[in-house]
This record gives C-alpha cells, structure tokens and sequence, in this order.
C-alpha cells in the first residue's frame, strides 16, 4: 500500500460471470504515487536506495519496500518532473537574458539554457541532449523554447561560451540582429591553454584589463596589441584570441551598465546552478542511457532552481530593457523609481 507493505484483511468480490471485482477503496491505496517526489528528492540531496528506511515515513517495522520498487516510483516521479520541464511556457515572462551551457554526464552532454526576467530572476528554461557544439542539438532546445512562448520578434542578450553551433544557430532560430556577448573566462582559459605556465599571469592581467575598458573600440585595440605579441612565439595563443573577439565587448559596444557586467561578461550564471546539478546527480555510478541522464538532470535542475537568487545589479535591467527596445518595461520601471 504506497509506500508501506502491511498485512490487511480485504474482502473478495465476485462476478457470477465476469470474475474477480476489484475494490475501488483498495486500489486507490494501492495506486497512491504520493511517494514518489520525496524519494526522488531525498535521492537527489544524496540518500542512496539502500538507505531508503531514513526517508520513508515512520513505522519503520512495516516497512517493507524494495530497492527496486523504489527505482520505479523515482523512475515515474523523474519522468514527471522532465515533462513538467519540458512544457513550461515563457509567454507571460520578460526574458531579457538568455545563457546557453553544456555539461556532461559519462558519455552524455546535456545542453541547458538559462534565463533571466526584467526583475533578476532566473529561470531554467530547457534541457536537451548533445553538446554546445552540436548543431542539432542545440537547433532544437532553442526551436523548442520559441515555440513555447520566446518570441523571435524581440532581442535578447545570448551569452555563450562561443562554440560555433551555438552562434550558429542563434541566428538561425531568433534571427541575425540577436545580440551575443561571448564568455571571458572561457576566453581567458583557451588563451591560457595555449602559453606556458610563467606566462599565464601577464596574459590574465592584460586580458581584465582591456575588458574594463568603456568602449569597445579600445579594448579591441589593446587585444589585437596582445594578440601581435603573443603571435611571434604562440601563434595558436593569438589565434584564439582573436576568434570572436569582437562579441567579447558586446556590453561595451551596447553601453550597458557596467553594474551589469559582473553577471553578464560571463556564463557563471548558468555554470553555478550546474554545480549544484552535479551535486545533486554524483550518486548515480552509472548511466544507462540517454533517457536517464535527461531524466535525472531535469529533477535536479528544478530542485536547484528553488534555491535562486536575483542576478547582482538587477536594479539597473530596465536599462538593458530598453537598450533590447522593450519600450514597455523600462518606462514602467522608470515611473516606479519616480514613485518611490
């Protein structure tokens, strides 16, 4: 019975032709699926299967549920929880920011976007299979996201780690006027991938400096002067440097608040909340398959969302509004300022 076995007295009905009656009482009891999203829950914040007795009610002694019965009621709850991601609709929320991010499982990638809202808040928007450089993959989570409810008419902010497919297919799906801001601190990796060790401080410096900069002219300017002195020993170093270095002063060249860059320059935003994700599926030894994986990052991702906060400078998004041409929003976050 749900999520105890006990030994219950039930009566027996009879059809003189048709059998056995099932009792409706009984069978409400038995299909109860209330257990379910706490088992998953407590799984998700580290209680492994064999340690199930610790989250089920209390009573212990009559407990008498598998390991495996356990497995299917996480199994239907996960399925839940992916549907429940998967059919959110975003007409009724001013998405103004939108972070694209891989992250992988075993042998599978999970591509998750996250947005945010004129107030700050954040959202998680849709999960799909394949990586960041899939063009397909990533084709169809933000097909997915227009066709519930992200309108392709308006421009957002996309900030992305600048994997080809992603930009790819940005302009593909919302259009070529979208406005991308690459990540820095991807950039200042794959530069630093490229130099010796007891060059690496020098190069980190002059790439945060030249990102600080209030144009983006100049700070192109002083990228491409590193980019000259790093190509006469590591030419590899100037090359990826050079790669999109025009989207990595999107918000200088949109003049937006510099309050917001610290959240927006780069994907920290989406790859905090991936940690937590992690976290929350380190348990799992083993993936099966693809369905599993979606499945369990689903639920993990919804657990993590409960715990967000505003992004820092939210206060200032209304300019970020208007400079996206959402006139409405940002006159009515002007009138409320004047109000206050």
């Amino acid at each position: 019975m749900a999520d105890r076995q006990l030994r219950v007295k039930r009566p027996r009905l009879r059809h003189k032709t048709e059998g056995e009656v099932k009792i409706p009482a009984y069978e409400r009891l038995r299909q109860n699926r209330g257990l379910g999203q706490p088992l998953l829950g407590a799984l998700l914040r580290g209680i492994s299967t064999r340690e199930y007795q610790e989250v089920l009610p209390q009573m212990a002694e009559t407990v008498g549920v598998s390991r495996s019965a356990i497995s299917r009621k996480v199994i239907e709850a996960s399925v839940e929880q992916l549907q429940e991601l998967q059919e959110r609709r975003w007409e009724d929320v001013e998405i103004l920011v939108i972070y694209l991010d891989g992250q992988r499982f075993a042998d599978h990638h999970i591509l998750s976007a996250v947005g945010v809202d004129g107030q700050g808040k954040k959202h998680i928007l849709g999960i799909e299979l394949g990586a960041t450089e899939n063009a397909a993959a990533v084709k169809r989570l933000l097909t997915r996201l227009r066709d519930h409810g992200l309108r392709t008419d308006r421009k957002y902010l996309f900030v992305i780690d600048g994997a080809k497919a992603l930009r790819a297919a940005i302009e593909e799906v919302f259009g070529p006027e979208q406005a991308v801001q690459r990540c820095r601190n991807h950039k200042i990796r794959n530069v630093l991938g490229e130099l010796p060790k007891e060059q690496h401080a020098q190069a980190r410096n002059l790439l945060r400096a030249a990102w600080k900069v209030k144009t983006a002219a100049e700070g192109e300017k002083r990228l491409e002067q590193l980019a000259r002195l790093l190509e006469r020993e590591h030419e590899s170093a100037a090359r990826s440097l050079r790669e999109g270095m025009a989207e990595m002063f999107t918000l200088q060249r949109l003049q937006i608040p510099a309050s917001l860059h610290k959240c927006l320059a780069t994907t920290n935003v989406i790859e905090s909340p991936q940690s937590g994700v992690e976290r929350r599926t380190h348990n799992v030894t083993r993936w099966r398959d693809a369905d599993m994986v979606e499945r369990w990052v689903a639920s993990a991702w919804l657990l993590t969302e409960k715990h967000f906060r505003r992004i820092d400078g939210h206060a200032d998004l209304w300019a970020l509004a208007a400079i996206l041409g959402r006139e409405d929003q940002s006159k009515t976050q002007t009138s409320r300022g004047k109000v206050a």
